[in-house]
């Protein structure tokens, strides 16, 4: 289908009769009701929670987000839940002060080098500023994390309740293949990335002292543990996706095709919920995550590029250009995985759509499709962090722009320092060239005397 044809044909989808939309959404279409008493299917067949409860698991014994899931026979819809007072929470705040001790312990220190360093250069005072910025996610983790406690409850129950819903709908189950030894290794890997990164600085950087790791090795691991837990869920949201989109063509030929399409577009509009849900119960956790490691990668860069001007490179820009490495890797794989699952979702949920051959479909199937393609327009499957920002590649190529321009300024700052020492070098080898020549002519004129 070309380009035009397909926007005549989705120019047609657009101008369907409002009023339409509205009696045909108030039939009973929108599938099989979930009650109390499906507490057991619900728990049965929540194949999300069960592939990825190692990552849940991991986050209660960091205190990263303590949430819970209620026991097997309660008779609730609600099967995660998240409490201020409840055990896991408590947990949190426990773990949470005694790992305050060694980062305050450290930060202090790093603190009071900063201001012991004020008649230091510049890229020797950046140094301290650096590592002091790595460490505070630790200290908003209680108000980016715990404070949407609940809004990240109300997602994993929207995931709990869309499986059920699916398999009632589809007569087939969500499968997520590889996801169970994913997330165990993704687990693994989080803390033993944690470990490489932060010991590597202690090899490299001269000032990062051994005991100084200790305050950085859980911080690090929960960064790398939300970006799992984004790729986890951005997997997922794809998986379910395709697996709607292979039962699309089922649903068409079924006994009454309109209603079953009705059904698929409520699920869909579901699927699309939930990765707004996504983006607003992470929204703080994941709009720190995005400015700390847009100002790291700045500073660092700004400073490893400082010092191979003036000394050439060391050891310790080598650890600077790891931590630029590990951030920007942590963004791309962000941005990156948001942008696939919105187009999985979005636009190629919506080619299928538009491919689907109308002349072979009733009337009612017909006005349907166009009211799918109407959902997906009016609900976009966008990641988008409570209002702030969008995630897709744009803002990682928006970030890479910002640091650029940034750069260029601290560049320039560092630029005109070097051409001020290299003047004041000049004029001092001139002064005492011009002393020296003296000198030895007030020798020469006492001597011809």
């Amino acid at each position: 289908m070309s380009n035009q044809d397909e926007k005549r044909k989705w120019n047609k989808f657009e101008r369907i009769d409002p009023k339409d939309i509205k009696a045909f959404n108030e039939k009973d279409v929108y599938g099989p009701q979930i009650t109390e008493k499906d507490g057991a299917l619900l728990d049965k067949h929540d194949s999300f929670y069960i592939t990825t409860k190692s990552l849940l698991v991991l986050f209660q014994i960091m205190g990263v987000m303590p949430i819970m899931r209620v026991p097997k026979h309660a008779q609730t819809t609600k099967r995660t839940t998240f409490n201020f007072i409840s055990k896991a929470t408590i947990w949190a705040y426990l773990v949470w002060s005694l790992e305050s001790i060694i980062v305050i312990k450290v930060g202090k220190e790093r603190f009071t080098n900063f201001q012991q360093s004020s008649n230091k250069r510049f890229d020797e005072v950046i140094y301290n500023i650096i590592f002091l910025s790595i460490l505070i996610p630790h200290f908003l983790l209680p108000i980016a994390s715990w404070r949407h406690g609940s809004e990240v409850a109300i997602f994993k129950n929207m995931w709990t309740h869309y499986q059920l819903k699916y398999l009632k709908i589809t007569g087939t189950p969500i499968i997520f293949p590889n996801l169970y030894s994913l997330t165990w290794g993704l687990c693994i890997f989080s803390w033993a990335l944690s470990f490489a990164v932060i010991l590597s600085q202690n090899y490299l950087q001269d000032d990062f002292e051994l005991w100084h790791s200790f305050a950085y090795y859980h911080i690090i691991a929960m960064l790398d543990g939300f970006c799992s837990l984004w790729y986890i869920n951005c997997n997922a949201f794809g998986t379910a996706s395709k697996g709607l989109a292979e039962n699309l063509h089922k649903a068409l030929e079924a006994e009454h095709p309109a209603l079953k399409l009705a059904q698929f577009r409520h699920l869909w509009v579901d699927l699309s919920h939930m990765m707004q849900q996504l983006g607003r119960a992470y929204s703080n956790m994941y709009g720190i995550y995005c400015m700390v490691i847009f100002f790291t990668t700045t500073i660092s860069l700004y400073g490893a590029l400082s010092e191979i001007l003036e000394h050439g490179l060391s050891y310790k820009e080598m650890g600077l250009f790891v931590i630029v490495g590990y951030c920007m890797t942590l963004l791309f794989i962000i941005c990156n995985e948001a942008y696939h699952a919105t187009r999985k979702v979005g636009l190629e949920f919506q080619i299928r759509l538009l491919n689907v051959n109308l002349g072979a479909i009733d009337r009612n199937t017909q006005r349907e499709v166009e009211m799918f393609l109407v959902a997906i327009s009016k609900n976009p499957p966008i990641m988008n962090l409570d209002g702030f920002t969008n995630i897709n590649r744009e803002l990682f190529t928006a970030n890479i722009s910002y640091m650029s321009t940034y750069l260029i300024v601290l560049m320039q700052f560092k630029l005109t320092l070097l051409r001020q020492g290299a003047n004041k070098l000049i004029k001092t080898i001139v002064r005492a060239v011009f002393n020296t020549t003296t000198t030895l002519a007030d020798v020469d004129e006492d001597e011809m005397e």
